[in-house]
């Protein structure tokens, strides 16, 4: 399993590394600031990113090749850091990690998949622009507080 991509804190700057499977919400090692939580998952690790987040989970489903992937790959990073502790991003190459997708029965790509206390909530399939992003996330979350 490779190391940790370093988190760059967005207030002052420090790269914190973070294992994917952390409990809670990371935070810098300098200034406690909440850190954008965007990770790479694969097959061994992502059972441990479910069971151990405390926040709910955007996990997308993308692949090298995919126009449509690499356009909401920007717009899930910005996300990452708009919702620094209070969402993880975590992605997973389907072509590298291909049970991770067909254990979710994943059919095409990109498919983002929002995960709260490790249960699948809500799912969708295609690119869309961040801020529908932004309103698909937050209404699957109301709709799942609410029941």
């Amino acid at each position: 399993m490779a190391a940790p991509k370093p988190i760059a804190c967005p207030k002052c700057g420090t790269r914190n590394r973070v294992p994917v499977t952390t409990p809670g919400k990371p935070r810098c090692a300098s200034c406690h600031t909440d850190l954008p939580w965007l990770a790479d998952v694969d097959t061994t690790n992502f059972p441990g990113v479910l069971a151990s987040s405390s926040v709910p989970i955007l996990l997308d489903l993308w692949a090298p090749w995919c126009g449509p992937c690499r356009a909401v790959a920007p717009a899930l990073e910005q996300l990452a850091k708009e919702r620094a502790g209070s969402l993880r991003v975590v992605k997973v190459n389907v072509d590298a990690e291909p049970t991770v997708s067909s254990g979710l029965g994943v059919q095409g790509i990109p498919t983002m998949v929002l995960f709260d206390d490790g249960a699948e909530i809500g799912r969708q399939v295609g690119a869309l622009p961040l801020a529908q992003i932004r309103q698909w996330v937050d209404s699957t979350l109301k709709t799942e507080s609410g029941k």
